[in-house]
């Protein structure tokens, strides 16, 4: 198992690669013109300082290349801890026909159920899977593609994990809850575990600070044993003080690259460090300053 130092400094290696293309992309490849602007949309131009349709061009350049930044930094936490890791693989098995039925019989009673009392009827992942588990029947090969995959250089923990944005929509959350399911139902199964990760909590520290509801549709977000939600996640796939390693990689990187960005794009001076408090991330009782 890595340090926490080498796994900082792998990251901080995939955020630099990320932000330099992103700095290329805005300062020379596509940069903000202000009379294309302004012969575009005269309205807007007229009413709005071009500062602030800048500040637009830059965040769809930088969201894009980062689309798919969260995958790409669990897959370098996975290979500096538990040693190996891979974004979209396939993991293929049976499942029985009966299993695949009870399935699409959870799913749908979650979306369209109610329970005695008329009311929606609420996620429990551990009886659910113990209900799907008992099922048998036919044999049916199935394949599931999950977002993040780890596994220990010998072989004997392997880790699936669907990995979405901390705030997903419903549809995103009923597909990996399904491919979860699949997982646990082969036979044999051919992970050890597999979970629906969050790379953190935009409402706290804890679990049940959680609050964003189109997942809660489908998970307990606050017991379910399948959800990990920020510090979980990254513990989990790169092994303990992972989570404190990625948040000091990028706080230490921060302060540099909106240095460039006050200057380089947007052409006025950063602001004095002394005299505007900066940005932190709270994790426990330490705090990060970007």
């Amino acid at each position: 198992m890595s340090s926490s130092k080498e796994v900082k400094n792998a990251i901080q290696q995939v955020i630099r690669r990320m932000m330099d293309r992103v700095m290329d992309n805005v300062l020379v490849n596509d940069p903000f013109v202000p009379e294309a602007h302004h012969a575009k949309k005269p309205l807007y131009a007229a009413l709005v300082p071009d500062e602030i349709f800048k500040g637009s061009h830059f965040e769809r350049r930088f969201t894009t290349p980062f689309g798919k930044a969260w995958e790409t930094l669990a897959v370098v936490a996975a290979k500096e801890g538990l040693g190996r890791g891979e974004m979209g693989f396939r993991i293929k098995g049976n499942v029985s026909a009966e299993r695949l039925r009870r399935i699409a019989e959870v799913l749908s009673r979650l979306e369209h159920g109610k329970d005695a009392d008329g009311r929606k009827i609420k996620p429990d992942w551990t009886h659910e899977v113990q209900y799907i588990q008992q099922g048998g029947g036919e044999l049916i090969p199935t394949e599931v593609e999950c977002d993040v995959y780890a596994e220990t250089k010998d072989g004997s923990r392997k880790v699936a994990f669907e990995l979405k944005a901390p705030m997903p929509n419903s549809d995103q959350t009923k597909v990996s809850k399904e491919k979860l399911f699949k997982l646990y139902a082969m036979q044999p199964m051919q992970v050890t575990h597999a979970y629906f990760a969050l790379p953190y909590n935009p409402y706290g520290r804890s679990r049940t600070d959680y609050q964003w509801s189109f997942p809660m549709r489908w998970f307990d977000m606050h017991r379910d044993p399948v959800v990990l939600i920020g510090d979980e996640f990254w513990d989990t796939i790169g092994g303990p003080g992972t989570y404190n390693a990625f948040l000091e990689a990028v706080n230490q990187l921060g302060r540099a690259y909106k240095d460039r960005i006050y200057k380089e794009f947007l052409g006025i001076h950063p602001p004095n460090p002394e005299t505007v408090p900066p940005f932190q991330i709270e994790e426990g009782s330490r705090n990060y300053e970007i």
